[in-house]
């Protein structure tokens, strides 16, 4: 069979392959322009003037984030270009609900004759400055992600450090509101556990690449499913063991329920048994029973769980506001400004998805949930496009684990399951949130880039010489 002819003229370049930055940069604008537009609703709302703090507000918001995508257009050129303007919307949204508490926070300080507190609205835009500044560094000198799997051990001992520093100080230098989950020192105060949480996917994920034939060999055959041998249960038990340890000693459910629910989906996406997550669900059932037996703390959150108004006053004080904000907003919401969401406790932390409901309603809430989904696909996606073992694991574990924080936070707000004390992500007020969130998709960034990026041509070998075809020339 002949070779396919050459047309006249030869063949056409290949198309270069659109990185569509452009259009991340018009989403982008548009989310300032939102942003920009709810902080004036807010302050002719509640001020009836627009005040400097507007100004201030919006201008900054806006340079970080053009900041932010020039970063992006520099070194991660073939990123999704959906994935930085969904952050900048949340982050535009929760910074005007945080304005909006701080202002009511001020009347409410008028009113009862005392000085205004200073606003935690510029507390916010400092830490999503110091967030971006993070999501720069890591995108100017990550060069290559897979360069984290030669350090996992490293990375993943640290991560087992600073998740366990809070449960071993004392209680003045560690815990708020019960939990024990905070570094508190003079001017300074962090929470380790939203960087552990990172540290500890990378470990996972390089663990569960290394030793991938370990947890795929056969055990038992059982119901149509196979389950693992049982000396190969050594790594999910664990990570149980971890998620007990943090549930008990710091009192803190929902980090417990979100290090061990996203390690049990990444051992299944590596293997695709299904034997292991019913071991695993099994075994976080038992811990929780136990907890609840052992723990008064445990026990008290899941009374509260099940009827919050039999102790209003003191417990269930929290849950029944949220529950009364909700159902006040409706399907349409109050509008920003004219509601009342400072009523509920930390309405700016564990609470703001309450102010949501409120003032933006059934619709607003959804909104805000259907750009999370769109954000935790999309991180999917990226991780069924990378082409090494190592990307798909941690793309993967770093979206499941948005998607779990976010459902243990609306679940909780919402009733379907006991608080937990986590924070919306991108959206609550709270400084090691924002810079473990942004360090979250700075990685996130980095492998998507890798997963879109064309693959590059290698260049023919010549033919040694030893090898080439010879033959013979007559003379002439």
């Amino acid at each position: 069979m002949g070779d396919f002819p050459s047309p006249p003229g030869g063949f056409a370049p290949a198309p270069v392959q659109s990185t569509r930055r452009n259009t991340e940069l018009a989403l982008i604008v548009a989310a300032i322009g939102v942003t920009t537009v709810s902080l004036m609703l807010v302050e002719v709302s509640m001020e009836q003037a627009l005040t400097l703090d507007l100004l201030k507000y919006g201008v900054t918001f806006a340079a970080l984030f053009l900041a932010a995508h020039l970063a992006v257009r520099r070194f991660a050129k073939y990123a999704d270009p959906l994935l930085l303007p969904i952050v900048a919307l949340l982050n535009g949204l929760g910074l005007v609900l945080i304005h909006r508490l701080d202002l009511s926070d001020q009347e409410n300080a008028r009113y009862m004759g005392l000085p205004p507190p200073s606003p935690d609205a510029t507390q916010q835009v400092l830490w999503t400055a110091l967030g971006i500044a993070l999501f720069i560094v890591v995108l100017v000198f990550l060069h290559d992600y897979r360069l984290l799997a030669r350090f996992s051990y490293t990375l993943g001992l640290i991560g087992l450090i600073a998740l366990a520093i809070p449960a071993l100080l004392p209680s003045r230098f560690s815990e708020v509101n019960g939990a024990k989950i905070w570094i508190r020192l003079p001017g300074f105060s962090i929470q380790p556990g939203e960087f552990a949480k990172i540290l500890l996917i990378i470990f996972f994920a390089s663990v569960l690449v290394a030793k991938r034939d370990l947890f795929t060999t056969a055990g038992k055959h059982f119901l149509g499913m196979d389950f693992p041998r049982a000396r190969d249960l050594g790594p999910i038990l664990a990570a149980w063991i971890i998620s007990i340890g943090v549930m008990v000693f710091e009192k803190d459910l929902g980090t417990s329920l979100l290090l061990f629910t996203t390690v049990l989906v990444m051992l299944y996406i590596a293997t695709e048994r299904v034997g292991w997550l019913i071991i695993g669900f099994s075994l976080l059932a038992v811990g929780f029973y136990a907890a609840y037996q052992m723990f008064g703390h445990v026990r008290v959150r899941v009374e509260t769980w099940l009827d919050p108004l039999a102790d209003y006053n003191n417990t269930g004080y929290q849950i029944s506001q949220s529950l009364f904000g909700l159902a006040t907003g409706g399907v349409a919401g109050t509008g920003l400004g004219s509601g009342r969401p400072g009523q509920v406790p930390f309405a700016k932390t564990d609470f703001i998805v309450a102010a949501i409901g409120e003032e933006l309603g059934l619709i607003g809430l959804a909104a805000i949930l259907l750009l999370f989904l769109i954000l935790v696909v999309r991180g999917m996606r990226t991780a069924l496009a990378v082409r090494d073992s190592f990307g798909k694991l941690l793309a993967a574990g770093l979206s499941f684990t948005l998607a779990v924080q976010l459902f243990v936070v609306v679940g909780g707000v919402t009733k379907l399951i006991p608080l937990t004390g986590l924070t919306t992500p991108f959206v609550s007020y709270g400084g090691s949130s924002l810079l473990a969130n942004y360090l979250l998709l700075a990685l996130l960034m980095k492998i998507s880039h890798a997963a879109r990026q064309p693959a590059i041509p290698r260049k023919k070998a010549p033919t040694p010489i030893a090898e080439a075809k010879t033959e013979m020339m007559g003379r002439e």
